[in-house]
């Protein structure tokens, strides 16, 4: 009987050894990738987490160091950007499944009337009532954009007062109030698609106001702690469920604006931070319905096209590598980018799950690009061993 077991374990540590032999090529052509890029002149650390239950894949590549000198690990939390975009969503749908809302709902069900009056007048009519929360979640209400929108009274927007009030910290409300006074609509609620940071704040506070917590409790208690994602938090708002190391520094080309408090411009729409392996947690949880159901996770993939080969549902953005790079690979990732380079994506047809960031916003681009050249030697190496 003892010769039977260890006979068995055996063939077990030689599969996995075999295993291991066949990713090994791969490993290194990523390793090589995420080097070449931590060398250009403008990005000053990176991280990336890279995770299979599948294929038994669990890479982490970090490096750079921080102004002082001190090296950067995969320990050291990092901004995440529009990233939270999908917690918010995902905040959304686990109140829908519990009755607490209905997608289809106008959002003056739920906000105050200061808060909603004036939020849309287009063309001499005020749409604000018609305004959907499932609009607010794939961009479709036709609200302005408060950090990436002009304003039309030369006013700055929410991009100029980050550098501008360095030291001011910011509330949802006035964030709002950034785009009530000085912008205007696209277009009619539901009629189009045009990304907007201003529908995001909106969902923040409906989840607050349905809930009774703060949105960074929410994430806390319901997604955070239950999934022992134990590096991240709201930036400035909240801390770490455990001792964390500090945030990797972002920059903005030279520019550290790490210790800007004037990153609460960010809120719903974009402002967690947290670990590459944190969000591979959170987004592996996700697409095992762990947080919400198979249904509702559909409903939060029905995709309208954004741009090239890119498509958003509730929260959720999904590119095509066929359409978006003309590649004879094809390949899916859902998920999010976000505007300090940070991507946040699962790839179902290879189930695999990537996070990370470069930390600087010049470098947006690399949210997917990065991410498609991971799979491509992800999907080469597959295809080797068929």
């Amino acid at each position: 009987m003892m010769n039977v077991l260890m006979s068995y374990v055996l063939l077990l540590l030689v599969a996995f050894n075999v295993q291991a032999n066949d990713w090994r090529e791969a490993r290194i052509e990523v390793q090589t990738l995420f080097n070449n890029a931590l060398s250009e002149d403008d990005i000053y650390n990176a991280s990336w987490a890279i995770y299979s239950p599948s294929k038994k894949i669990d890479w982490h590549f970090s490096g750079g160091q921080f102004s002082s000198g001190e090296k950067v690990t995969g320990a050291n939390p990092f901004y995440t950007a529009s990233i939270g975009k999908t917690f918010t969503s995902t905040a959304i749908a686990m109140l829908y499944e519990r009755g607490y809302l209905k997608l289809t709902d106008e959002v003056t069900n739920y906000l105050p009337k200061e808060v909603v009056s004036g939020l849309h007048l287009f063309e001499g009519k005020d749409y604000s009532s018609e305004i959907t929360i499932e609009q607010l979640l794939q961009h479709t209400s036709g609200l302005p954009d408060y950090f990436g929108d002009e304003t039309y009274d030369d006013l700055p927007n929410a991009t100029a007062l980050l550098f501008a009030e360095t030291d001011r910290m910011w509330t949802p409300v006035e964030l709002l109030n950034i785009s009530k006074k000085s912008m205007r609509p696209h277009f009619k609620p539901g009629a189009s698609y045009r990304y907007s940071e201003n529908g995001y704040v909106l969902l923040g506070l409906i989840v607050e106001q349905v809930s009774g917590l703060r949105l960074h409790d929410f994430f806390q208690q319901h997604i955070f702690t239950p999934l022992n994602m134990n590096n991240t938090y709201m930036h400035l708002r909240a801390k770490p469920r455990f001792a964390t190391k500090k945030m990797s520094e972002v920059y903005v080309q030279n520019t550290n604006i790490s210790t800007f408090k004037s990153l609460s411009l960010d809120w719903a729409g974009g402002g967690l931070v947290s670990t590459a392996r944190d969000l591979n947690r959170f987004q592996m949880a996700l697409h095992t319905f762990q947080l919400v159901t198979a249904e509702t996770l559909e409903k939060m993939q029905q995709w309208i096209p954004e741009s090239k080969g890119l498509y958003y549902g509730f929260g959720l953005r999904k590119v095509s590598s066929a359409e978006r790079f003309s590649s004879n690979f094809n390949l899916n990732m859902i998920g999010h980018t976000g505007s300090t380079s940070s991507f946040m994506f699962y790839c179902p047809d290879l189930d695999i799950y990537l996070s990370g960031t470069f930390n600087q916003i010049n470098q947006a681009q690399k949210s997917i690009t990065a991410p498609f050249s991971i799979l491509t030697y992800l999907q080469g190496d597959e295809s080797n061993e068929k």
